[in-house]
C-alpha cells in the first residue's frame, strides 16, 4: 500500500471522463469513469488500500460512500497527516488539496507525481489528465495515515503569476472583480450587482460558468477562468 500504487494506478486512468458530483463506487476496480476529483482520488485509495478515505462515512458501504473535498479536509485535520505543498509536489501519491469551505462547497483535489507533476480529475472538456503543480494555487497537501509514501527534499513550488480572485474572508476587493462581474453578468450569470467584492454570489456565479464552460469548477477565477470570460488578470 504505497503512495506510488495510488498514482500509478490514477496515471492509467488517464482519458477517462468527467462528471462533477457523480458517486463512484470505491469497490468496484473496474470503474472507468465518468469521474470527480474527490471521487477519483477516494476510489484510488480505496481500491488500493481497502479502506475508505475523504468520504462522508468513512465506515460506509463502499459502493455508496460519497466522496468530497470537504471530507478530505476533515479527515485530514483529524486522523490524516497535512503536509506543506512543496513536501506534496516531491512525495508519488500525496494530494494537493484547495480547499472547499462551509461557504464555497467545491475545492480541488490531484494527486502528485512527486516530480512536480499531477494526475487528476479536472473537467468536463478535459476529462482525467496529467497536469503539474507549479503556476496553480494550492492550500496544503495530504498524506493518508495507513499509506507508505516515499519522500523526498521538498520541492519549490512556483505560485500563480497572477492573482486568483476568490471568496475569502476579508473578502478580496478589486476593480478587476467588478470586471469579472460585469463579464458573468453579460453572459447570463447573475452576480447580484456589479460592487468590486468577491463575495458568495461571485462565487457561485463563476462556479456555475465554470461548470458549463468545462472549466475546473472551483469557484476561483485564475487565468483559464478569465479567458473564458474575455477577461485578462
Amino acid at each position: 500500500m504505497t503512495g506510488q500504487d495510488i498514482l500509478d494506478l490514477g496515471n492509467s486512468h488517464v482519458g477517462d471522463s468527467y462528471q462533477l458530483g457523480v458517486l463512484v463506487p470505491k469497490d468496484n476496480a473496474g470503474w472507468t469513469g465518468p469521474w470527480d476529483c474527490a471521487e477519483f482520488a477516494s476510489w484510488l485509495v480505496f481500491q488500493v488500500s481497502g479502506k475508505l478515505y475523504g468520504c462522508e462515512n468513512d465506515v460506509s458501504r463502499p459502493a455508496t460512500a460519497d466522496a468530497y473535498t470537504g471530507y478530505w479536509i476533515r479527515d485530514a485535520e483529524s486522523i490524516g497527516k497535512i503536509i506543506t505543498v512543496e513536501q506534496a509536489t516531491a512525495t508519488p501519491g500525496a494530494a494537493l488539496i484547495r480547499a472547499s469551505s462551509a461557504e464555497v462547497k467545491i475545492g480541488h483535489i490531484v494527486i502528485s507525481d512527486g516530480k512536480g507533476g499531477t494526475v487528476e480529475a479536472a473537467s468536463t472538456k478535459t476529462g482525467v489528465i496529467n497536469s503539474v503543480v507549479n503556476g496553480r494555487r494550492w492550500d496544503y497537501g495530504v498524506l493518508v495515515p495507513w499509506i507508505n509514501y516515499t519522500q523526498t527534499p521538498p520541492k519549490p513550488v512556483i505560485p500563480p503569476a497572477t492573482v486568483i480572485y476568490r471568496y475569502t474572508r476579508p473578502m478580496m476587493v478589486s476593480s478587476k472583480i467588478g470586471e469579472i462581474q460585469q463579464a458573468l453578468t453579460d453572459q447570463g450569470y447573475d452576480t447580484f450587482g456589479i460592487d468590486n467584492v468577491f463575495g458568495l454570489n461571485t462565487a457561485q456565479a463563476v462556479e456555475s460558468f465554470q461548470e458549463d464552460n468545462d472549466l475546473v469548477a472551483d469557484g476561483e477565477v485564475g487565468p483559464k477562468t478569465a479567458a473564458a470570460l474575455g477577461n485578462t488578470l
